[in-house]
């Protein structure tokens, strides 16, 4: 999207991609052409704000996506948001921020806070090489956006991770409109992983599963669910069953958003989970 001939105030803006089109998208001496964001999900890797790295339990829960009709969309953290944007040059333009709802545990909570004051207002935009792979950063573009304060959002073009061949990691448990994080003694233990031919495997917080799931559409079935039966905590058996509850309830709601899967049951139980290498 080019916008700079006729860049009106965020707040103010109106204009749909079809008004943006009357304005003029070339260049003059001089001219800085916009930087391109857009069409790329902007996954947050780190959040500094007077000089202090702010964290959250799961921060790379958060990202943002920049959409060709002026507006940014994404995750704070454990809600999401949607606002105005306007791109000019390496000038990013952010407008009041709305954003859902939902109950979160507090340091989530305070991190979303910090995070959509950060991203208001006129942000100065650079963007890196794309240099190297890591276990956890799939190292493609890099973003960085810089307050007038002076304050930092650092992220990362994370590619699309499709529902099958890839780790899913549990590390978010769903209740209605409630979103709560793993307790200690059990993160990072949680998995599933889809195969190509529709077979399941994965971990419900300390014995394995096996299964077959079943696709069609936005829905999952997982049937012939079949579970190890090695003596666990009684925090590992509490997860277990929540888990186990949500995949053998029949159908269940799935969504794929920025390298992070949401699996909803009819009840509104379900779990989130990351995308993670193998």
């Amino acid at each position: 999207m080019r916008i700079t001939k006729c860049l009106l105030p965020v707040l103010a803006v109106t204009a749909t991609a079809t008004a943006l089109a009357g304005c003029s998208n070339g260049t003059t001496p001089g001219d800085r052409p916009d930087i391109p964001l857009t069409g790329t999900h902007w996954t947050l890797n780190a959040l500094t704000v007077e000089g202090a790295r702010k964290t959250a339990p799961t921060p790379r829960r958060a990202y943002v996506e920049f959409k060709p009709d002026g507006t940014a969309t994404g995750n704070a953290g454990c809600n999401r948001f949607t606002a105005k944007a306007a791109i000019s040059g390496d000038t990013v333009t952010v407008g009041e921020v709305t954003r859902t709802e939902m109950a979160c545990d507090k340091a989530v909570q305070d991190f979303e806070d910090a995070f959509l004051k950060a991203f208001t207002g006129k942000l100065q935009a650079k963007l890196g090489d794309r240099d190297g792979t890591s276990a956890t950063d799939i190292g493609l573009g890099r973003l960085t956006l810089t307050t007038s304060g002076g304050d930092t959002l650092a992220l990362s073009e994370r590619p699309p991770a499709p529902l099958k061949g890839t780790k899913w990691s549990v590390e978010t448990l769903l209740d209605g409109k409630t979103a709560s994080s793993l307790p200690a003694g059990v993160k990072g233990r949680p998995h599933l992983t889809v195969a190509a031919d529709g077979s399941a495997t994965g971990n419900l917080g300390c014995n394995n599963f096996t299964a077959t799931v079943k696709v069609e559409g936005d829905k999952m079935t997982f049937e012939a669910l079949a579970v190890t039966r090695r003596m666990c905590t009684t925090l590992q058996n509490g997860l277990e069953q929540k888990l186990y509850g949500t995949l053998s309830s029949g159908p269940v709601t799935y969504r794929i958003d920025n390298g992070r899967l949401t699996v909803t049951a009819q009840d509104g139980s379900g779990f989130g989970a990351l995308a993670t290498a193998p």
